[in-house]
């Protein structure tokens, strides 16, 4: 019997994956000079594009950022300093009412009002620029729960004050508890967190578009290549489209890093001589209200609290007292060091006389005290004419001055800083996309000559 044919069933050929097809595609497209001339131009057209769009993506995350220094994050860092300050304002007027007695001046009690309903209003505002769940935002939540304890708290001291029962001072120093330990505390928090956003915005906004600067040069340079090809095959000097879209480029990346130079100096200005200067007046503005609400609480404590300085027993807030008149004065020396002009330094240098001041009439009144004269220590620290109060509401004011001015100089310094960047982002997408327009109108150019 004989056997059954075989049946050679032929293997399917191998399938080649798109990607492929396009490599030989390209490969034998390569082989002649038309075909050349269209790579060469589609690789032009993307790499000016790229470098525009990342040129653009690039300064646009620069400008956001100098945008929020400006207008958001330094403003706040100032809001929160002011929150500071009316807080441990209020204290000292709190204080300064207490002693008066009987007799607390509508000033006084103005004053303190003003201090409390600026904090609440500052708290508000920097409660809607927060993000929610933030740390500053938590910070805000605890003022806004401690503001109106205080403010009981006070209002009792007052009352048994006015009514001449000695427990309105028991209040009183609780209430003082509560804002040196709590309330105190929270702000300077928040004033450190809003500064810390300051610093990472500055950090965002001043650093180089590497990549974009590198992928202008790199575009350049693969544009100067096609026009020197472009020389060498037909002795022509210049290709119309190819100098266009050079000219283009050049453009964009000279824009670049000379407006982003421009606006990093800005940056650095506003820094230098605008934040530098207000975080150090801020500080020595809170080590004199600080300083001048100890010096009352002496007054009110009458040696009641007290504290072990090595092998001495003393006052309490006679010490504190001391601790923060010299924060104060290193405040103030700082200050005026980073002063750059005289506008900066002339309020500096009143607040110096007026502390020097301060101190002697501080050690005056002490030793009135310590006599065993509080009344005529009273009138030294409170009185109408010749007390420690001038000499504190002269800093005061003197710094409120140079914190106007710095904070012109910041705005200014920053306000160029972002101006330099305006219209950069925008203007090297528009001008990448007419060089790449003029590298694919230059190939075709050369590509006419062989239909």
């Amino acid at each position: 019997m004989a056997n059954p044919p075989t049946t050679i069933t032929a293997s399917p050929p191998d399938r080649r994956t798109a990607f492929a097809e396009g490599v030989d595609q390209l490969r034998t497209a390569a082989t002649t000079e038309p075909g050349r001339l269209r790579i060469i131009g589609a690789v032009l057209a993307l790499l000016v594009v790229t470098f525009g769009a990342v040129t653009a993506w690039q300064m646009s995350d620069r400008a956001a950022a100098a945008d929020d220094v400006l207008h958001k994050s330094q403003p706040l860092s100032t809001a929160a300093a002011d929150i500071y300050r009316s807080l441990a304002d209020a204290n000292t007027a709190a204080s300064s009412g207490f002693l008066a007695g009987g007799q607390e001046t509508p000033e006084s009690r103005k004053r303190y009002e003003d201090d409390i309903d600026t904090a609440a209003a500052k708290l508000v505002t920097a409660a809607n620029n927060s993000d929610a769940g933030s740390p500053s935002t938590a910070a805000i939540t605890k003022l806004n729960k401690l503001l109106p304890e205080y403010k009981g708290l006070v209002e009792r001291a007052r009352t048994y004050n006015r009514q001449g029962f000695p427990v309105g001072g028991a209040y009183l120093r609780y209430a003082n508890q509560k804002m040196q330990d709590e309330m105190l505390p929270a702000a300077e928090d928040l004033y450190k967190k809003e500064n810390q956003r300051l610093q990472d915005d500055y950090a965002a906004a001043k650093p180089y578009p590497w990549a974009a600067i590198a992928l202008g040069v790199l575009a350049l340079a693969a544009l100067a290549w096609a026009q020197h090809r472009n020389y060498r095959r037909t002795n022509r000097v210049l290709n119309h489209g190819m100098v266009a879209a050079s000219a283009a480029s050049a453009a964009v990346l000279l824009w670049l890093v000379v407006g982003h130079s421009v606006a990093r100096a800005g940056l650095s200005e506003s820094y230098d001589h605008g934040v530098r200067s207000l975080n150090v007046l801020h500080e020595a503005r809170i080590a004199s209200l600080k300083a001048r609400g100890n010096e009352n609480l002496t007054l009110v404590a009458r040696g009641a609290e007290t504290v072990k300085v090595g092998e001495t027993t003393v006052d309490a807030y006679d010490h504190d007292f001391t601790e923060e008149i010299a924060t104060l004065g290193k405040g103030l020396a700082a200050a005026a060091k980073l002063a750059d002009d005289q506008a900066g330094e002339k309020p500096v240098t009143t607040a110096e006389g007026n502390m020097a001041e301060w101190k002697k009439r501080h050690t005056a009144a002490r030793a009135q005290d310590d006599n065993g004269n509080y009344e005529q220590a009273l009138a030294l620290v409170i009185g109408a004419k010749g007390a420690t109060g001038e000499c504190f509401d002269g800093v005061d004011a003197s710094l409120a001055t140079a914190l106007d001015h710095e904070q012109h100089e910041f705005k200014q310094a920053a306000g160029d800083g972002l101006d330099a960047m305006g219209g950069l982002p925008l203007g090297a997408a528009v001008l990448a996309v007419l060089a790449a327009a003029g590298a694919v109108l230059g190939i075709g150019r050369r590509l006419s000559e062989y239909r």
